[in-house]
């Protein structure tokens, strides 16, 4: 069995592309963001890393936070790396692949923000909810386009 891809719209390509470094630098912001949250919390997981007046410690809540965030960027995001490439693939329209790369983007930042920087339960749920059930719709178009 052969399998034929049509070609990519270039449009198409270039929204995933667009999105995918966005999210991509939001993912490595989050260290960046940890790294911040030790460093005013003077809190270290690492002997090494200590500062004077700081300790180690694993479990301050400020910094499990955005490294639950950060998880949940790894959990999410990486999945939406592979399924938004193969969407490409199935030959969607460009309005449809440019809103829902978009949506996916949107949503995972605000999700961030709803859950490292200002913790707001109803609209991280709504954020993380928004995306995953965008990710899986495309998900199903690849499953069924090649079926």
């Amino acid at each position: 069995m052969s399998l034929v891809f049509g070609q990519v719209e270039p449009a198409v390509f270039q929204a995933y592309a667009f999105w995918a470094a966005v999210l991509g630098l939001k993912m490595l912001l989050m260290s960046v963001l940890t790294g911040l949250q030790r460093g005013s919390k003077k809190v270290f997981s690492n002997p090494e890393d200590v500062k004077p007046g700081g300790k180690i410690a694993y479990d301050d809540p400020d910094v499990e936070r955005v490294r639950r965030a950060h998880r949940n960027d790894m959990e999410n995001i990486l999945p939406y790396f592979i399924i938004g490439f193969l969407y490409m693939f199935t030959s969607p329209t460009v309005t449809v692949a440019v809103n829902l790369y978009r949506l996916v983007a949107v949503v995972r930042i605000t999700h961030t923000v709803f859950h490292a920087l200002v913790p707001v339960a109803k609209f991280r749920g709504l954020s993380w909810a928004t995306g995953f059930f965008t990710t899986a719709f495309m998900a199903v178009r690849i499953v069924l386009h090649f079926l």
